[in-house]
């Protein structure tokens, strides 16, 4: 007959022992999990702050040879440099997705993208509809900086109800 090796049970201290151990390694584990949270958390923080601060860097790079042109322009007292100067202005916008709101006279007024100075009575313009551009707008991507300020045709009154009732 062979002897059976009876392995002696833990005592209730090893147990303990064992337990508080492997809380003590989850409340670490825990603890780093929350500091690594954290410093991601301050990290996209200010990665965020920092885009804020320079988005317009590009925009604000492309501006510079405009401010030297028109500098030079004014010096030179050069008229065809003030053409130039705008033409490089216009390419600066473009770049930054900065496009013009200019309609066309007949086209449909637009209160999203326009604002109506006035409202006159046009020959042959059908009512709500742009007869002049006072000012284009702008738009950056889809978002309107500044409308188009626009007079707008109204429509004629009714030739019965204009008519003297005495």
């Amino acid at each position: 007959m062979q002897e059976e090796t009876v392995q002696p049970e833990k005592s209730l201290e090893e147990l303990l022992a064992e337990a508080q151990a492997k809380l003590e390694q989850q409340r670490d584990t825990m603890l780093r999990a929350m500091a690594d949270a954290e410093n991601t958390r301050k990290r996209a923080q200010a990665e965020a702050a920092t885009s804020r601060k320079y988005a317009l860097e590009q925009f604000a790079e492309g501006l510079l040879p405009v401010m030297d042109s028109l500098e030079a322009a004014f010096t030179s007292g050069d008229v065809s440099g003030v053409e130039l100067t705008l033409k490089q202005l216009r390419t600066a916008l473009e770049k930054s997705s900065i496009r013009e709101i200019e309609p066309k006279p007949g086209e449909r007024f637009d209160p999203h993208r326009h604002q109506a100075m006035a409202a006159v009575e046009a020959v042959g313009a059908e009512p709500n509809t742009v007869v002049a551009v006072m000012q284009k707008g702008y738009a950056l991507h889809d978002r309107v900086l500044r409308p188009a300020l626009v007079t707008v045709a109204k429509s004629k009154p009714d030739p019965i109800s204009e008519k003297d009732p005495d």
